[in-house]
């Protein structure tokens, strides 16, 4: 990330400056991918030195991401990355489903062989890293599984044409950090194969030309993957801040 001068911090009308917005991105990608793990600390003056800045847009970054629900401020321990409520992911999920198996349905119609190629191929992918994560280390700070998974949801977000419906979902996506889905599969290799499965029979019913199971196999496969997502957070939440 280029250094800019502070002064830039607010703009004339008293906003969030580019720059403002450039270093709560920045440090909102290290959240999503796992960087900043739930639960860490925001230190003002490490996050400054890392990004080559001042704390003063440092400061006006972490009050925006506040404002989004990404971090929270705790007694005792000033602003850390939030944990989200499990009933806070089921609900998401749930809205989530819906978004998804409508994108799916739509993409029924749209769909053609080499699509249909690319979201096998995703698949594949994700199986083979699927079959590799014993012999690994248990996370990446980017594992990618996630990598596979984004690129086979994203094609159908892109077939369905809709971008009303595309924006929703990564919006959904975008509230929770993206490696937690890698951590709730690893050690879990029953879950991790069924995850793989379930997209096999998306795709088996996209090439069908069956938009109603389609429809169905995505938002149970969405579903699924919230609920593992609530578990995982129910199980953490109450051990995260200890210490």
């Amino acid at each position: 990330m280029p250094k800019a001068k502070d002064s830039a911090a607010t703009d004339s009308n008293g906003g969030h400056s580019a720059l403002v917005d450039e270093i709560a991105a920045a440090i909102r990608k290290r959240i999503m991918s796992g960087q900043i793990p739930i639960g860490a600390q925001m230190r003002q003056a490490e996050l400054a030195a890392e990004l080559g800045v001042s704390r003063t847009p440092v400061r006006e970054a972490l009050r925006q991401l506040h404002t989004s629900g990404l971090i929270e401020v705790v007694p005792n321990r000033g602003a850390v990355v939030r944990v989200p409520s499990p009933w806070e992911v089921r609900d998401a999920y749930e809205v989530r489903a819906e978004l998804e198996g409508l994108a799916c349905e739509r993409a029924v119609s749209r769909i053609n062989d080499a699509e249909l190629d690319e979201l096998r191929a995703a698949n594949q992918s994700m199986r083979d890293e699927v079959a590799k994560a014993k012999t690994r280390g248990p996370v990446d700070a980017e594992p990618p599984t996630v990598e596979f998974n984004d690129a086979f949801h994203t094609l159908i977000h892109r077939v369905a044409d809709n971008e009303w419906l595309t924006r929703e979902i990564n919006e959904i996506n975008h509230a929770f950090p993206r490696n937690v889905s890698w951590l709730v599969l690893t050690g879990n290799k029953r879950q991790r194969e069924e995850n793989v499965a379930e997209h096999d029979r998306i795709v088996d019913a996209l090439a069908a030309g069956d938009a109603e199971t389609a429809r169905t196999e995505m938002q149970a496969h969405v579903k699924n993957a919230g609920e593992q997502l609530a578990r995982w957070y129910e199980d953490r939440s109450a051990t995260v801040f200890v210490g």
